[in-house]
């Protein structure tokens, strides 16, 4: 397991921190990417809060990678100050978290539109403004690649990096799959952008399965993030409906099978697991 770093979103765990801290001690992962806390966005938290959730994380020995944001997850038509105030503020829970990190994404375009690029230079200023807000703080941005937003494909993907290179990529093969892109194709691609991976795999129904047992390429990819010189690895299961799916899902729904799994503990084990058997049998 040395050759990567494993992390996870534990609120899929549950919702309660001491839940997830059993979750992820029980599981040997030392990383969290943090998300929900007690049934709250992380953003909803204060700084005094924050500081508070770093201290009792490192008393279990967790530390926080990255803050899974909700950052760019509006409309591109929507009124962008008021989320500018509040990635500032995440600027500041990402200080008292000791986070290297904030996963953000490129804002949905409207339903039914079929040329995003009738709004890339709205997306691209607004992108612009997060990264300069960023300035100085030490904090790497993310985007992640999400059905819906701007950066879905891997060639606008692509465009954005180009045009704002300081923004790191978060490259999520699961979401790939399901807006119908090759994921090896995206790989050669946004490589030399990808700063980490999101671990979740899905079928081309889009439905969401254990890593390696869909049409993702997890696998191939690890190889290829390794030799990389890729590290970190964040689990994403999406394998059970969880507190604040549907908000993240923002209707664009993964389809999850719930029966599958006795309950949130049990999905979130069964895909720790598979991603451990598939490091397992890399080749040295």
């Amino acid at each position: 397991m040395s050759r990567f770093i494993l992390c996870a979103f534990a609120d899929e765990a549950g919702a309660d921190i001491q839940e997830q801290i059993r979750a992820l001690n029980d599981n040997q992962i030392g990383y969290l990417e943090v998300r929900g806390v007690d049934g709250r966005n992380i953003t909803a938290l204060t700084v005094t809060q924050a500081k508070e959730l770093n201290g009792l994380l490192k008393s279990r020995g967790i530390a926080v990678w990255s803050i899974g944001s909700p950052i760019g997850k509006i409309g591109i038509r929507d009124d962008f100050a008021k989320h500018l105030d509040t990635f500032k503020h995440t600027l500041e829970l990402a200080e008292a978290l000791a986070a290297s990190c904030i996963r953000l994404f490129s804002f949905f375009i409207p339903e039914g539109e079929k040329d995003a690029g009738i709004y890339r230079d709205e997306v691209m200023e607004r992108l612009s403004r997060l990264c300069e807000a960023a300035k100085g703080s030490g904090v790497t941005l993310c985007h992640e690649n999400e059905k819906g937003i701007y950066g879905d494909i891997a060639s606008r993907c692509l465009d954005i990096h180009r045009q704002i290179p300081e923004l790191k990529a978060v490259f999520d093969p699961a979401n790939f799959v399901q807006c119908h892109q090759d994921t090896l194709e995206a790989w050669e691609m946004l490589s030399p952008y990808v700063h980490y991976m999101h671990i979740k795999d899905a079928r081309r129904d889009g439905t969401v399965v254990p890593a390696g047992k869909g049409d993702g390429n997890v696998g191939s990819l690890l190889g290829k993030f390794a030799a990389h010189g890729g590290r970190m690895l964040t689990l994403e299961p999406h394998l059970s409906v969880f507190s604040g799916l549907e908000t993240l899902e923002h209707g664009e729904k993964s389809i999850v099978d719930s029966d599958v799994y006795p309950s949130q503990r049990a999905a979130f084990d069964a895909a720790v697991a598979a991603l451990k058997l598939m490091i397992e049998e890399m080749p040295a």
